[in-house]
């Protein structure tokens, strides 16, 4: 499976701000993260512990 043919999905807590990301399960428990409005830019793959880290930096 290629993670970007993954199926993304919006974050519901930046749809208010008008800066939205997407995130998307990926191959061997990767997280793809993209912005919205620039997917043709590319993609970020983060392996879970770097997913965990970042989502309690910004839960802070």
């Amino acid at each position: 499976m290629n993670i970007d043919d993954a199926a993304w999905r919006t974050s519901t807590r930046s749809a208010d701000y008008n800066e939205c990301v997407e995130v998307a399960p990926g191959p061997r428990a990767i997280t793809g993260i993209r912005d919205t409005k620039a997917r043709r830019r590319g993609h970020v793959e983060i392996v879970p512990a770097a997913w965990v880290a970042l989502l309690d930096a910004l839960k802070r």
